[in-house]
């Protein structure tokens, strides 16, 4: 089967996908702003560089397309039909990387949470925030001064 776009307008597409500052990604960060906490993003020092990290908690944030990394919902199980001996390559590469960054964080030391595109929807953003609440220690008290000036 033939892509249905000129390799231009394909181009064009593939070039529209962000990396960085994704609605996901926002939605995250909306909900650690709610909770109080302090966060840094896309840290080039740490493995895989995580899309948020917490230094003093150790914790890095993947937020991942359920696409791209292959999430077992149903926006992760779609494959394209054409070319599929590349996307095949495309996905295996990218949940083989995933999952060298996490072992690499967990060796040293830092916790690794992982948030899928799903997750992040306006439905679920509750669940997420209680998971995210889980997550932090004393998220969830007022009075977070002492938390953001903790080293």
């Amino acid at each position: 089967m033939t892509d249905v776009l000129t390799p231009q307008q394909r181009t064009r597409c593939m070039a529209n996908i962000r990396s960085k500052d994704t609605k996901p990604e926002l939605v995250v960060r909306g909900l650690l702003r709610e909770l109080g906490i302090r966060y840094r993003l896309n840290v080039r020092t740490l493995p895989g560089k995580p899309d948020i990290t917490i230094g003093r908690l150790k914790l890095a944030i993947f937020v991942h397309g359920c696409f791209w990394h292959r999430h077992s919902c149903r926006l992760g199980q779609a494959t394209p039909t054409t070319n599929t001996a590349f996307w095949a390559a495309k996905f295996e590469t990218n949940q083989r990387r995933d999952r060298a960054a996490r072992r690499t964080l967990k060796l040293l030391g830092w916790r690794v949470l992982t948030v899928w595109e799903c997750q992040t929807k306006p439905k679920r953003n509750t669940a997420l925030k209680a998971r995210l609440r889980r997550q932090l220690p004393f998220a969830h008290k007022k009075g977070l001064s002492w938390l953001r000036n903790w080293a």
